[in-house]
């Protein structure tokens, strides 16, 4: 019997665990049956989906390419048979997250408790960087963006827009005095990021428009938190998202500087997957559930500022 849903089920396993013998036990099967599954499809197909090796399995571009197109007819396939049903399917799986350190710390975590109450039994995968990861090659289901997107053929849902705001200590501004204009920041310590461009520069709005000014000091770092840390022990100003600061401007760890200068930009946010709507159902259960609350407690930021 013709079988192919159950053929790309078993592949899907494979990619998704990245292992024969992980898929075999999530199918609860053996790894020499998993094995000859995907050779008979390989054969079928007349193209190589993995390379396998001893040491570690890697996806073909050809793979990656079934991959997708299975995804989308799996998660086609349990739409049109929950809806004919009319059952409330209990989801399961798991959803790969990337976000930068402090989008997923302040924004992403404290969501999770109340998802994983509405659905208990998806896994999430969460890894945090402030480095740009490739959702292909790490297997990422959705990846938070925040700032402008590069072209690609990945779907974006939009969540909002973050201010970024420019702080220091009160012992670096007592110390070093506090920057009256744009132009004052060339006599300060401007603590940057190493990930984006050689010469270190601070996006600023000067006169209606968005201007890159170069700034120098005795940092730089590949995640927003540890230019955070070194800000509140005076090491510099920093330009950071204003949910990342928020704690410390309330306590008095930070001041925000330049705040009257009408030099603050913003960022936009936006959620990244594969498939557009033909994304499976724990996928698309991940984003409507954070979607909105991500929406809701960004705006009352962009109503206050």
């Amino acid at each position: 019997m013709d079988n192919r849903f159950g053929e790309m089920k078993i592949f899907l396993r494979v990619v998704e665990s990245g292992s024969f013998s992980e898929a075999a036990r999530l199918s609860m099967t053996t790894p020499s049956t998993v094995s000859k599954l995907i050779g008979r499809v390989e054969n079928r197909l007349g193209v190589r989906l993995v390379e396998r090796s001893t040491r570690r399995l890697s996806v073909t571009p050809e793979g990656l390419a079934y991959y997708d197109r299975a995804q989308a007819l799996i998660a086609e396939l349990d739409d049109m048979e929950g809806f004919l049903s009319k059952k409330n399917i209990q989801l399961t799986g798991t959803v790969r997250i990337n976000a930068s350190v402090a989008f997923g710390t302040l924004a992403l975590e404290p969501l999770l408790p109340a998802f994983w109450d509405a659905y208990p039994d998806i896994v999430v995968d969460l890894s945090l960087s402030d480095e740009m990861t490739d959702l292909y090659l790490d297997r990422t289901d959705i990846a938070f963006r925040v700032g402008k997107l590069q072209d690609s053929s990945l779907t974006a849902r939009h969540l909002g827009s973050v201010p970024r705001l420019i702080v220091g200590a009160p012992d670096y501004l007592e110390r070093f005095g506090r920057p009256e204009t744009v132009d004052d920041l060339e006599h300060h310590r401007c603590l940057g990021f190493n990930f984006r461009r050689a010469a270190p520069v601070w996006p600023l709005q000067e006169r209606g428009r968005i201007v890159d000014r170069i700034v120098q000091g005795p940092l730089l770092a590949n995640n927003g938190e540890t230019v955070r840390r070194a800000a509140i022990r005076g090491a510099g100003l920093a330009r950071l998202a204003e949910y990342h600061v928020r704690e410390d401007l309330a306590a008095g760890r930070l001041v925000e500087v330049l705040a009257e200068s009408g030099t603050r930009d913003e960022e936009e946010i936006h959620a990244l997957y594969q498939g557009g709507k033909q994304v499976p159902q724990r996928i698309r259960a991940f984003l409507d559930f954070v979607g909105p609350r991500l929406q809701a407690s960004l705006r009352p930021l962009a109503e206050n500022l």
